[in-house]
């Protein structure tokens, strides 16, 4: 089969951060709204940090921002709000505390939520806005000050742009073919299930209504097996860096099914997907792009610099694997893992395929391709 091109370049650009343009691009603010600032403090669980003390001044400075330029945009600003931490990504949030008000009362009140916190929120968010309709949320899990100066000076429109490239390719395909630098080989299931973006946009009548900043990210639950005899087709070995050494993650049937490696992270691993089925759930299968992202081991930004994909929980990206698939919520998880450009392991080429056999090169040598005009079905083979 012949392997088209089709995304454009990542070239970076010489932006400068300006928090009240990223407002303004990411959230297209209508006179009367109510906005938010949110932010977790250390709790008895949790201990502080240079880096998330650094955060909290930034949720306090962007806050204080909004506040004073607010009249401009028409906009009222609450109270900076701060609850206690909940110690893992994706947990349950502490909806009756807060200060000087509930973290349920402040997001009552606000249409729009941003929140720059140590531990993720995304997927107890998203179950918020599921039954509050007139909310929308940014949330900047592990955001640190020096992203003010790469992926959150973007340009959001260009990255609008790319991810509806991805999302129109993503929606296409039914697998995808990814060959690591290592020289393992993955094939992911793409069937039934919706491609999505976090794209930076968020505008009041938007459906979708919760992002992570920095955003620039096409994205698809790979599909999970839950049609009666029809099993997942995602297998194969994906190489992961841990405790210096290369582990490789066997999976079948879209679940990590053992992990190939001899350091206390690999074995701890092993003994985890082994008892937590769920937590070996491949639960996202994703390209960064972000012309402005770099990777320097910050998740949250790392992932928008490239492909990356997670385990674990999904149902807040569309699949089907949620907290009650876990014995216990304080083991769920959805953990990304990132292959961009700077990351110990790399991808050296991924395809999507179609049903009727036609193909697409989204990432070739290790980068990506550049972008050609759409093809037609004739043109493609």
């Amino acid at each position: 089969m012949q392997s088209v091109p089709c995304v454009v370049p990542f070239e970076g650009s010489e932006l400068g951060f300006d928090f009240l343009k990223l407002f303004v691009d990411v959230f297209h603010p209508e006179p009367g709204e109510r906005v938010l600032v949110v932010t977790d403090v250390p709790s008895e669980r949790v201990t502080d940090s240079v880096a998330w003390q650094e955060r909290r001044e930034m949720a306090a400075s962007w806050r204080d921002l909004l506040a004073d330029r607010g009249r401009e945009l028409g906009i009222e600003v609450l109270p900076l709000v701060t609850f206690p931490a909940s110690g893992a990504h994706n947990a349950g949030l502490p909806l009756d505390l807060g200060h000087p008000m509930s973290l349920e009362e402040a997001l009552g009140r606000a249409t729009a939520v941003i929140a720059p916190t140590e531990y993720s929120p995304t997927a107890p968010m998203v179950a918020w806005c599921a039954s509050h309709e007139d909310v929308r949320v940014a949330t900047l899990p592990g955001v640190a000050r020096r992203t003010e100066e790469t992926a959150l000076s973007a340009d959001y429109t260009e990255v609008a742009r790319r991810c509806d490239v991805l999302r129109t390719l993503l929606a296409q395909a039914t697998a995808a073919r990814v060959t690591f630098g290592t020289g393992h080989e993955w094939r992911v299931d793409l069937r039934y299930r919706e491609a999505l973006t976090d794209d930076g946009q968020l505008p009041r009548d938007k459906a979708t209504r919760v992002i992570n900043l920095p955003s620039g990210e096409g994205f698809q639950v790979p599909y999970e097996g839950e049609r009666e005899g029809e099993p997942s087709l995602t297998e194969g070995e994906v190489p992961v860096l841990l405790d210096g050494d290369v582990a490789v993650f066997t999976v079948e049937a879209n679940r990590i099914v053992d992990v190939d490696g001899i350091g206390h992270t690999a074995q701890g691993l092993r003994a985890a997907f082994a008892g937590e089925p769920a937590q070996g759930n491949i639960a996202e299968f994703a390209f960064g792009c972000n012309p402005e992202a770099v990777v320097w081991g910050n998740v949250l930004e790392d992932e928008k610099a490239g492909f990356h994909w997670a385990y674990g929980r999904s149902e807040h990206l569309g699949g089907i694997v949620g907290p009650d698939a876990f014995s216990s919520p304080d083991k769920v998880v959805h953990q990304d893992i990132v292959y961009a450009s700077g990351s110990p392991i790399k991808v050296t080429d991924v395809v999507l395929t179609t049903d009727d056999g036609a193909s697409c090169t989204v990432i070739r040598d290790g980068d990506y391709v550049a972008f050609s005009s759409p093809k037609t079905t004739e043109d493609r083979h």
